[in-house]
């Protein structure tokens, strides 16, 4: 009976020292600092837009072409004014042809293949840039947007023509 003691005894002894253990290793474990953390994403995240920047500046600079730069980062060249179009606001609907294309000029989309976009600004399922840039113009206008990822299609791209973090064209035409 003092053997089968003995033996517990031991056993418990062992099994505490084993907890005693992992406590001590688990406080080795460095701490993640959250600040830190944060600092490195808005430091990647500012040169990722500096990059798409530049290469609109690129654009604009080789097209030779006047764009207009907003505060949300889309570019807007008209081209084709209208003359005696209504402008657009939040909550108009909206119908347009398009064609949506890379930097580079590759060619993603377009309404001869897909149809004309016709939409609710500020209110569809479509690039928030898309709404942000057709409030600068006018029904019957014709122009270019250059639209930086965020407002486009984000970190991944649409899993289809349009890489992640790819700044896009669209050169549209309000009907």
């Amino acid at each position: 009976m003092a053997y089968r003691f003995i033996i517990l005894f031991f056993s418990l002894f062992l099994v505490g020292c084993e907890h005693s253990e992992q406590k001590k290793i688990e406080h080795v474990k460095p701490e993640i600092n959250q600040k830190k953390i944060n600092e490195l994403f808005v430091k990647a995240n500012q040169q990722v837009i500096q990059k798409e920047n530049d290469e609109m500046d690129f654009y604009v600079k080789s097209h030779k072409m006047s764009f207009i730069k907003t505060n949300s980062g889309i570019r807007y060249y008209v081209y084709k004014p209208s003359a005696k179009g209504d402008s657009i606001k939040e909550g108009n609907e909206i119908k347009m042809n398009f064609t949506l294309s890379l930097l580079d000029g590759t060619e993603c989309y377009n309404s001869k293949t897909t149809g004309a976009k016709t939409f609710i600004v500020g209110h569809e399922d479509l690039e928030s840039g898309i709404h942000k840039g057709v409030q600068f113009l006018k029904r019957g206008d014709k122009a270019l947007f250059l639209i930086p990822s965020h407002l486009a299609h984000g970190l991944l791209g649409d899993m289809n023509k349009i890489p992640p973090q790819m700044p896009i064209i669209y050169d549209v035409e309000v009907l």
